[in-house]
């Protein structure tokens, strides 16, 4: 897991050439946590138990059964500074529960690893050929 700030496209295609599952939560204009919470659910397909809170967030990624079967899954966070910058606290608890699930499925043997990575802006401030 990287939490670092990497380019998109390379990360997308590396996943995809490695047949992962990637998915892209993008918090553009996202600005509380309703918001977060109904992104989170959209863009990961998360299935409909899902209670729009912290802990049903940690339960859903720790039960990624609702995704297609994969070697791995790749969940890129795209366009987050706004958010971070606007609501530290929610931030940080979002970082760590994706730290959680990224060890939780790193302790599973046998089952396909998480990767989580914060796309940071390319050349020019542009998120890269990933972005759409």
């Amino acid at each position: 897991m990287t939490l670092d700030p990497q380019p998109l496209a390379p990360a997308l295609a590396a996943a995809e050439a490695a047949d992962w599952t990637t998915v892209r939560l993008d918090l553009d204009g996202v600005r509380g946590k309703a918001g977060l919470m109904r992104r989170c659910g959209d863009a990961l397909r998360l299935p409909e138990w899902f209670g729009g809170n912290w802990d049903a967030l940690a339960d859903a990624l720790r039960d990624l059964s609702w995704l297609p079967d994969a070697e791995g899954r790749l969940v890129a966070v795209t366009s987050w500074r706004g958010y971070a910058a606007e609501r530290p606290g929610d931030w940080e608890t979002l970082l760590e529960i994706l730290e959680e699930a990224v060890d939780f499925w790193r302790g599973q043997d046998g089952a396909p690893p998480l990767t989580v990575l914060l796309a940071g802006p390319g050349p020019g401030g542009a998120e890269g050929p990933g972005r759409r």
